[in-house]
Parts: C-alpha cells; structure tokens; sequence
C-alpha cells in the first residue's frame, strides 16, 4: 500500500461520505462499470461541473474494486451489494488512485508538478514489485510494462480532476502539451491497463481530434445520457433526503419547495431534474437557504467569461437574468481555451462550468443560488450599460411600487431608455419582460417572482409571493405592449389572477399583506412607459 497503489485514502473518505445523515447511495454505477473492465472501451472520462460529486464516485470506485483495504462489509450494504458480480469484482484490483489536484510545496513549475506524481508512483511500485523496479529513473510506463512482463499484473487507474493543471496560472502551453503526452504514454495501448476511469469539469474532446486521448469514452451533462443519473441529487432522491431532513429538525426552516427554488435547475441529457448535490447536503445540515455553490469564488468566475465580448452578450444577459432561455450552439471545448470570445463559446464555456444550464438547444440561469451570484456581477460591473442600470435601480423601484409611486417608476424605466440596445425596442413583450425583470432585481431578495404562473383563469406575467414577512405586500404584474395601464390592470381584474395569489393564502393562512395590481405599458410611437397601481385588497 502507498500513496497512489491499493491507498487507504479512497475507503476512508468513502466511508466518511457514508456516514453522513444525507449520503445517497449511487454506488449501482459499479455494475455499469464491470462490463468495461479488461475490455477493448475500458477508458471512460466523465465530466461534469464542480461539486457534482465526481470526487465521491471516484472514492468510490476505488475502494470497491482496490484490493488494499477489505470494503467488503461496507459495500455489502449498498446497493451494490445485491449485484451477482459483487464477489468477482470486489476488492480484486491493484488500484492507482491519483488525484490531480495534489501539488508540491511552494509548486511554481510544471516540472515539478509532474515530478511529485511520478516519484510517489515509482516509489509505490518499487515497494510492491521490488524486483521488478532496478531504474528508478525509468519511465512510469516502462516499469509498469516490465511489472506486466514479470507478474502478469494489471491495474485500474482512477484519476480525479484530470484538467487541474489547465487552471494553474504556471503551467504554459507547451506544458499541457507535456502533460498530455503524460497521459498518453502512461494509459494509451497499454497491456497493463484493466481500467481507466477520469474525472474532471473541462472535456477532453478538443484534444480527442489527435492521437493523445482519444481512447477515451467521454461522458459529459450535455451530450451523453449513459451515467447521468450517478452525478447530482435526483428528484426522488431529495425527496427522500428531505424526509431526513423534516425527522431530524424541531423546527425545519427549509421548504421542499425551496431546495426546488435554490438547487435545482440541472438537466441529465435525458431530461431528467438534478439538483446540486454539495449545495442540498449544505442546506439541510445547516437548516438554511443558502449560497454554497459559489461560496469559495466571488463573482468574477462569471464575468471572467462574458467580459471578452460584453456588447455580444449583453442582451442575451438581460434575457438570462429574466429567467429566460437563450438559444445556443453549445462547444464544450471553448471551456479549455483562454481565447474565448463568440457569444457560443462564452456561453457554452458557463454551462461546462455550471454557471448556466442547457436543455433543447437553450440556456439559461438554473436556480436562485446562481441567480445571485448573477446580480451580484450586474449590479458591479458598469461596463454592462443599461443592464447595470436597470439592477443598480432595482432597489428603488421595488420601494416605489410599494408606494404607489408610478410617477418614480415610470421614470426609471424612461432613464434607462435609450439606443444602445435593440432589447429596449420592444418589438416583442418578451424584451419588456427582460427589462421589467431586471428593474426589479432586488426584489428576489424578498419575494419568490414567478412568471407565467396560471392564475385563475389566464396566465398572469409576474406573481411576486413574499418569502418571509407574511405582511408583506404581494404583487400581480402584468405587461403590455401599444397598450394602456388600465387595460393591464382590467385584465388582472377580468381574469381573476388574484385567485392565484388566494391559493397561496389557504397554504399559508398567517399571511396578512396587501395584494398590489401593476400595469406597466410600452407604447412604440410616442415611445413612452406608463404604470399604475390598484389595491386588490387591503391587509387583514
């Protein structure tokens, strides 16, 4: 046993994650791997965004089939355990567990990245197969391939976080270069290989059109169905963990509804919902809606992408922080290049890094805990022109609809009203709904906005249903185009929309605020905003 072969490291860990109140079984993915093993598709890459649990499956993977430490009695009570192969496969594999993560003390170089991986190797396998190790200074591959020779012995390579070495600011071109022949000459064609299983956020089809790493089956969120359901939390599998959650607080301040709200929003290629795995466990443990996706990085991850070309993107932004789709041609491997600057690229780089999710063609923001770390950029970055404008105003058009002030409302929209986009022409109510959206950005911060929400009879534009003060006022917003305030606010009336929002009362009887009708119309000739207010009812 070392620090790489038949380690104890991936059984620990494991059996830690095991522990946990809100662990959830996906060790079933084992038996879609046995197939592959000793077989011709035996290297698989799988891809997915941080915090997707990609780490926790290789652990995994590794402390089943590694023959280092006995997993019998853990495995014996998964799901794995049911399997007819668990016998043949458990604990049967000389495992070479790397994380790619791992860096030298006070690292400055490639050299020595590269260096500390492959001593730590040489020095493990020296202590296993002493004899077979005379040249220290050999090659990796070439003293696996004498320890072949010798023992007829194979290994399965689990290697976590394969592209760490394309975001460290020392590594030149010509290193990832080196590091990829790496790869290559360590895994590619070799007899000693009963395994190989990657994991990693950028994909590897960019260098899949040489001879590098073309050997591997890559399985990303977008394009592959195959393991999909493996990596993020199901539907019914927050459900369950939801149940967990409710039994172990006395008083549960986290809704169903509002890990929907929060995690959700993540598409399989099946089309099936996954959560954010890190970010629910986090939620129920500390019994708060919060933001633990970003937590660790600030705002700039996101606007390190659109500020190579914002006059491309900015409108598609609006329509994005609108809670809007936006079609895309997505390019996973634009993610790889420091040179990204179509409006595909940038947008296909965000959904590699899980920034935005894509389904059917489209992307868009997935949950609120992204849509934060969104208007945080908005509401920073004054390059963004009117879409800065519009968030940086928010604030005061929430306390002004409030008020009843339509006068300060309608000139705020009328101040952000100029030629610099052709968003703010118009000519469809879905650019107003944009706009209006992110004049009242902030107002996420009290209220769960829902559009297109069915109510009553029709389908209203906006419902704004307080989160936390029940006195708070709600607010049913309609929009209109060539059309008049009143016409807005008498279809709020003719179509009962407030039946909706009385819906939300019988779940919710403390709730004691007023109920606001807003009409906000467009006209395109005089090129005028216009709004009004009426009381649906007074508070109780």
């Amino acid at each position: 046993m070392g620090r790489y072969l038949d380690s104890k490291r991936p059984l620990v860990l494991y059996e830690e994650e095991c522990a946990g109140t809100y662990f959830v079984d996906k060790s079933a993915m084992l038996e879609e791997l046995f197939p592959l093993i000793g077989k011709g598709n035996k290297y698989l890459c799988i891809t997915r965004p941080r915090r997707f649990g990609k780490t926790v499956m290789a652990n995994m993977i590794s402390a089943f089939l590694g023959r280092g430490q006995d997993s019998r009695d853990l495995f014996s009570g998964l799901a794995i355990g049911t399997s007819g192969n668990f016998d043949r496969h458990v604990n049967r594999y000389p495992v070479l567990s790397i994380s790619m993560n791992e860096i030298p003390r006070n690292c400055s170089t490639y050299e020595q990245y590269i260096s500390r991986l492959e001593k730590g190797l040489v020095r493990d396998l020296k202590q296993a197969w002493p004899g077979c190790v005379t040249d220290e200074d050999a090659a990796v591959w070439d003293i696996l391939n004498d320890i072949f020779e010798a023992d007829g012995a194979r290994f399965v390579f689990v290697i976590d976080e394969w592209d760490y070495i394309f975001h460290r600011d020392f590594v030149t071109e010509k290193d990832k270069e080196s590091y990829l022949d790496f790869l290559r000459n360590l895994l590619k064609g070799q007899p000693y290989v009963e395994l190989a299983y990657m994991t990693g956020i950028l994909p590897i089809a960019k260098y899949s059109s040489g001879s590098e790493l073309n050997m591997f089956l890559e399985y990303t969120m977008v394009s592959e169905e195959k393991y999909g359901k493996y990596f993020g939390f199901t539907e019914s599998e927050v459900d369950v963990l939801y149940g967990k959650y409710v039994e172990q607080w006395e008083t549960a301040k986290v809704s169903r509804e509002g890990l929907r709200i929060w995690y959700d929003g993540y598409h399989t290629r099946s089309g099936e919902r996954v959560y954010n795995p890190r970010s629910v466990s986090a939620a129920l443990l500390n019994n708060h809606l919060g933001n633990y996706w970003t937590s660790s990085g600030p705002y700039d991850e996101i606007f390190y992408y659109i500020r190579n070309n914002i006059g491309d993107v900015r409108d598609a932004l609006a329509l994005l922080v609108s809670g809007l789709s936006v079609p895309v041609r997505i390019q996973e491997y634009a993610a790889v290049s420091m040179k990204i600057t179509t409006r595909d690229e940038i947008f296909s780089a965000m959904v590699v890094y899980g920034f935005l999710s894509y389904e059917h063609g489209q992307v868009k923001i997935p949950n609120k805990e992204l849509m934060d770390r969104f208007r945080d950029m908005l509401e920073k970055e004054s390059s963004l022109g009117y879409v800065y404008r519009l968030a940086k105003a928010s604030d005061r058009m929430l306390k002004a609809t409030l008020a009843g002030d339509t006068e300060t409302m309608t000139g705020i929209l009328e101040l952000v009203h100029d030629t610099e986009s052709p968003l703010l022409s118009y000519n469809h109510e879905t650019e107003l709904t944009a706009v209006v959206n992110l004049v009242y950005l902030s107002a996420r911060d009290i209220y769960r906005m829902e559009r297109e929400d069915k109510a009553g009879i029709g389908y209203v534009d906006f419902i704004f249903y307080p989160i936390w003060d029940k006195d708070a006022d709600g607010i049913i917003l309609e929009l209109k185009v060539d059309s008049t305030p009143d016409e807005a606010i008498h279809q709020i009336m003719e179509k009962k929309y407030a039946l909706r929002f009385c819906g939300k009362l019988a779940e919710e009887p403390e709730y004691t605020g007023r109920i606001l009708a807003v009409g906000i119309t467009y006209d395109r000739k005089t090129k005028k905003h216009m709004c009004k207010i009426e009381t649906i009812r007074e508070k109780v």
